[in-house]
């Protein structure tokens, strides 16, 4: 015992050393029991954030049709089936997003979020086919992001986010209060001539939740900005037939503090110093391995990424699997970044060998694609589909004049080129477009 804490003290100060010589302030280390295989988005990577050619999206036309017009319409995600590929439902395509009524304002549409369907012939052309399940028998106060999967025996899986304890919802200070879990539902799914049908609901059960260790849980959470435990994406490794629920969390009380590799190199460490409060951004992406074919018994592992002291949010994290690479994307925000530090509104990559490899920022700073300058909010909640098709929603475009024009509707669909760790958009396509695509591979 005496060897161990000598050990165990020995290791806190040349953490607690290292640190100091960064100059960093509000820096607290803890004790640590167990190595994790975490990657890190640091500092140093996230300061090389800029926009370029290759990673600046087209001006979106203001004069954009609203796929649902009486809803709000934003995060949207395809069904697909369990190899990740493309389903189709007697030659429908179906969808989904985050949809809440019009006659609500903007800003408040988030908290009454529901889960919505759409289905298409072509890609092109949706119908909102409603909300399919009973808001009575669903998890949270809320219902936000997630995936669904239509497993071989033709059951629908749809992952979601239950936001909100229904029985003791208040208004007042929400974001701060709003416990964020892991949910899902089942469905028979139909198409006829009349559209796309979901019938015979499942149980709706929360299938995670936040450990305090490795993810912050909200009594914990003590940043400007709400904490996470959200957008359940569902995997299926090519390579190795597991299966996976990959989700944005906050790190947890092993990792309430900034290591020297947070920040970057120990060359930068000497000229950078760290900005009082960076340790409150503390986003990464978490994992859970699934144990059982209904995807509801799942083991909690160490986070895939961090990005402690970089941004606070790691929003909607998906995977796109070429051969030996295995892509990494999420979607953040300008205002989640850690102080010091400034980066656009846009979708962001990692790449590694293996889901578990060593994560490198795409383009030397991760970033993929933003929101062209003059127009910074025009879009959000990109995803990329395994054939780097990329989907998102209007979201805030500007007029000439600099007003403000509320989207919630479908954004044009993007394509990127992935070569390596580098990417490109290299052609945009129709609103909503989602063009056939096969398996993670």
């Amino acid at each position: 015992m005496e060897e161990m804490e000598m050990r165990s003290s020995k290791i806190k100060k040349f953490v607690l050393s290292a640190v100091v010589a960064a100059n960093c302030l509000a820096i607290t280390p803890a004790m640590a029991a167990e190595v994790e295989q975490t990657s890190v988005w640091s500092r140093q990577q996230a300061e090389k954030v800029k926009l370029t050619e290759e990673t600046t999206a087209p001006k979106i036309d203001l004069e954009f049709d609203l796929v649902a017009p009486d809803q709000w319409v934003w995060d949207t995600w395809p069904l697909q089936n369990r190899d990740g590929s493309l389903a189709t439902v007697n030659g429908y395509r179906v969808a989904f997003a985050l949809v809440a009524p019009r006659t609500l304002g903007w800003g408040e549409r988030h908290t009454e979020a529901r889960i919505g369907m759409f289905y298409s012939k072509n890609g092109k052309d949706w119908t909102y086919a409603g909300i399919p399940y009973d808001y009575d028998n669903a998890k949270g106060y809320m219902q936000w992001a997630g995936t669904s999967m239509i497993d071989e025996d033709g059951k629908v899986h749809l992952f979601y986010t239950a936001t909100g304890d229904r029985e003791n919802w208040d208004y007042n200070g929400w974001d701060k209060r709003a416990v964020q879990r892991l949910a899902k539902t089942t469905f028979d799914i139909s198409a006829d001539k009349n559209g796309v049908h979901l019938t015979n609901e499942g149980k709706h059960e929360i299938i995670l939740e936040a450990d305090g260790k490795h993810y912050e849980t909200i009594e914990q959470a003590d940043s400007p900005i709400i904490t996470a435990f959200r957008d359940p994406f569902f995997l299926q490794d090519p390579n190795t037939g597991k299966e996976y629920i990959i989700f944005e969390g906050q790190a947890g009380s092993n990792r309430d503090f900034i290591k020297p590799e947070n920040i970057g190199d120990e060359e930068y460490r000497k000229t950078h110093s760290v900005p009082a409060g960076a340790e409150k951004y503390n986003g990464n992406i978490g994992i859970a391995e699934v144990l059982d074919e209904d995807v509801s018994e799942l083991k909690l592992l160490p986070p895939l990424l961090e990005s402690i002291g970089t941004n606070h949010q790691m929003e909607r994290p998906h995977v796109v699997v070429n051969g030996d690479n295995y892509y990494l994307f999420t979607i953040s925000h300008t205002f989640t970044y850690a102080p010091g530090l400034t980066g656009p509104d846009g979708v962001y990559g990692f790449v590694g060998e293996g889901l578990f490899g060593d994560y490198k920022p795409m383009n030397e700073s991760g970033l993929v694609i933003a929101n062209p300058k003059e127009n910074p909010y025009q879009a959000y909640s990109w995803m990329v589909l395994p054939d780097q098709q990329v989907i998102s929603f209007i979201n805030e475009p500007k007029d000439e004049n600099g007003q403000v024009k509320f989207g919630g509707t479908f954004a044009p669909t993007l394509k990127i080129k992935l070569d390596g760790d580098t990417s490109e958009i290299t052609k945009e396509g129709k609103h909503g477009e989602i063009k056939p695509f096969g398996a993670n591979r």
